[in-house]
């Protein structure tokens, strides 16, 4: 832990109006020219993945993140109004790309395809993350095949490279807040982020949603060194009707319709509807489901619901005596099932389905021409 001692200072213009401000309200202009600060900090040779500098505005959070980290402070992106997120960052590799817009919870393959500037507050906020998060990549290679890390400090966290935030979640509202900070708090901790990361922020409720490792809050200018615990997040699971796939449709990567017979599940957080999935009979197979439609709204993804929610319906199906298979291209679905004992693998195929078009199911959509993996639902071991 080291002791920052720092000192800013401006001119104060000279013009008859700055005079009359220190005539009406008595301000001492010598000394509001003038901030000192003086704070602790864990240094990077210690081990931590996330920190935050927390604090009401004026309080000098900015401040002390400039003077402390210097260049590690993530700039203003410049995004072409003329081309696709998805290739707005250079040469980095596509399934680095993903990965970044997976850890940050920007995981909707429609949007990916959009211009940044069509884009919602909400998601313009996650790609400006992705961008200053891909900087970590510079000097790594990584595979969607690869095993992954638990964590940067099993690695010597010491060694990544440093990442500061400013303005953290600041334009956005406080559901995407949570869900921002889970997604990169998980991504960085099992090490598809590598890097630390360190958010400077007005908003004292991310703390615990990206369970910070140690927290300055510049109110009261004390450093506190502890792992924070995210709340729990309890979802309601009903079983529905199709007509409630409307309000999740256009967030679907693959077709927005779904077969009338399906049957459909959604899932609440607080009351508000978060997250949908569907499942359908496997073709010439007796007890033997799959899901067919699994969305979470943009808001919350990156917390982990999505996922949750389908092993939850999962487990319904097989308290039924039924068989359950998910089968998908999407690198976030297939990370988790490789690595969930809920799960085993059944298929790989890189080049897709190579089955013709059933004649007597016209909406049934294969994955043709998609490298897709299935799995098939265990339970618990």
């Amino acid at each position: 832990m080291t002791k920052h001692n720092i000192t800013v200072s401006c001119p104060v213009p000279e013009s008859f109006r700055v005079q009359q401000v220190a005539g009406m309200f008595d301000v001492p202009l010598e000394d509001k020219c003038t901030e000192r600060f003086s704070v602790e900090l864990p240094t990077q040779d210690e081990p931590w993945d996330v920190g935050l500098i927390v604090g009401p505005s004026g309080s000098g959070k900015s401040t002390v993140a400039r003077e402390c980290y210097g260049d590690a402070i993530a700039g203003a992106a410049d995004w072409p109004a003329d081309k696709a997120v998805v290739d707005s960052f250079g040469d980095m590799p596509m399934r680095q790309v993903v990965e970044l817009f997976t850890a940050v919870g920007f995981s909707s393959p429609p949007s990916w395809v959009k211009p940044y500037h069509v884009l919602s507050t909400g998601q313009r906020f996650r790609c400006d993350l992705a961008r200053a998060l891909g900087r970590s990549f510079e000097s790594r290679v990584t595979s969607f095949e690869q095993d992954e890390p638990s964590s940067l400090a099993t690695r010597n966290s010491k060694l990544a490279p440093l990442l500061v935030f400013d303005e953290f979640t600041s334009v956005v509202d406080r559901t995407v807040a949570k869900a921002c900070s889970t997604a990169i708090a998980k991504g960085i901790r099992r090490g598809s982020i590598p890097c630390r990361f360190v958010a400077v922020t007005c908003h004292y409720d991310v703390a615990e949603w990206l369970e910070a490792d140690w927290v300055l809050d510049m109110a009261t200018v004390r450093l506190e060194r502890r792992r924070l615990r995210r709340p729990l997040i309890e979802l309601e699971i009903y079983r529905c009707q199709v007509a409630a796939w409307q309000l999740f449709a256009r967030h679907h990567y693959l077709s927005g319709k779904i077969a009338p017979g399906a049957r459909c599940y959604l899932a609440l957080w607080n009351g508000e509807p978060v997250s949908f999935c569907a499942t359908l009979p496997i073709i010439a197979q007796k007890n033997h489901r799959r899901f067919t439609r699994i969305v979470t709204l943009p808001d919350f993804q990156g917390m982990g619901i999505g996922m949750r929610v389908v092993a939850a319906v999962a487990q319904l199906h097989r308290q039924a005596g039924l068989r359950i298979n998910v089968t998908s291209s999407h690198p976030a679905l297939i990370r988790h099932c490789k690595h969930s004992p809920q799960w085993r693998t059944v298929s790989v195929r890189k080049a897709g389905s190579r089955t013709r078009q059933s004649t007597r199911f016209k909406d049934y959509r294969s994955a043709t021409g998609r490298a897709v993996v299935s799995f098939e639902f265990i339970g618990n071991p």
